[in-house]
């Protein structure tokens, strides 16, 4: 089989806990694009965070904020921000059971406050570097939320607001904090048009992912892993399953298909 194009997530996926990678890892994606496969990063994170980490590892295409957003050699194919009394409905319920937010444009992280603990430890953990307190009545698009300081039982108003997908951040680190996606956007429609874009059918397509918010990207290409560091509720929504991120994942998957000797 001829591939071309492969979709990883990062944070479990590519990323360990300590935010570095393994050589093997590193090689993998670097022997993937030496046989002409374009790989695309595909996170829930928002793209302007991800310069340098793009950088080191060679990858120009990206889709971020849970497939709202994505470039291909760095120019903008599919951009679907939220609708913008969703995000003023979000806000209100944040301001209600005293919870925190962070609104992504496609420049900035804009949090409603910059000093909670949970916060604080939520920029830390993932590095964020452009972050910006959330101004009034902001006209930029927001692309995707994140809610912080979420108990489980208020989870429910969250998951009743319109077009509104919660989904639980999953790595090891951060509680409480659920991302709130478009609900008919996902990684999973973004695979589907950028495969559209480039005339690349589903079979050809390759995905690697741990969290639930991978679930419709497995299902939308012709083999999908899982690694095993992952939710147990996403290993039955994947073709395979390969080793830890620690234990280099996404090379032990690509040699199960033979794009690594």
């Amino acid at each position: 089989m001829t591939y071309q194009a492969l979709f990883l997530d990062i944070d479990g996926t590519i990323l360990t806990y300590d935010h570095s990678y393994t050589e093997l890892t590193k090689k993998a994606i670097q022997e993937a694009q030496s046989k002409g496969i374009e790989v695309f990063i595909a996170t829930g994170r928002p793209l302007h965070e991800l310069d340098e980490l793009r950088a080191e590892l060679g990858i120009r295409s990206a889709i971020g904020y849970n497939g709202a957003y994505a470039v291909y050699k760095n120019n903008v194919i599919l951009d679907e921000p939220m609708d913008h009394d969703l995000v003023q409905h979000t806000l209100n319920l944040a301001k209600e059971y005293n919870n925190e937010l962070v609104l992504y444009t496609d420049q900035k992280n804009l949090f409603t406050s910059l000093t909670h603990p949970e916060v604080e430890n939520f920029i830390a953990h993932f590095q964020l570097k452009e972050n910006e307190l959330y101004p009034e009545n902001l006209a930029l698009p927001i692309y995707s939320m994140t809610v912080m300081n979420l108990s489980k039982e208020h989870v429910p108003f969250y998951k009743q607001l319109p077009n509104l997908y919660v989904s639980t951040v999953n790595v090891e680190g951060i509680s409480k904090a659920y991302d709130l996606i478009q609900k008919n956007i996902n990684k999973g429609t973004a695979v589907e048009k950028v495969l559209a874009v480039l005339g690349i059918p589903k079979e050809q397509a390759i995905a690697f992912g741990d969290g639930m918010n991978d679930k419709e990207m497995l299902q939308t290409v012709g083999e999908s892993f899982v690694m095993a560091n992952g939710d147990p509720n996403l290993f039955p929504y994947a073709k395979h399953r390969t080793t830890t991120v620690d234990n280099s994942g996404i090379y032990y998957g690509l040699k199960k298909l033979g794009i690594i000797k």
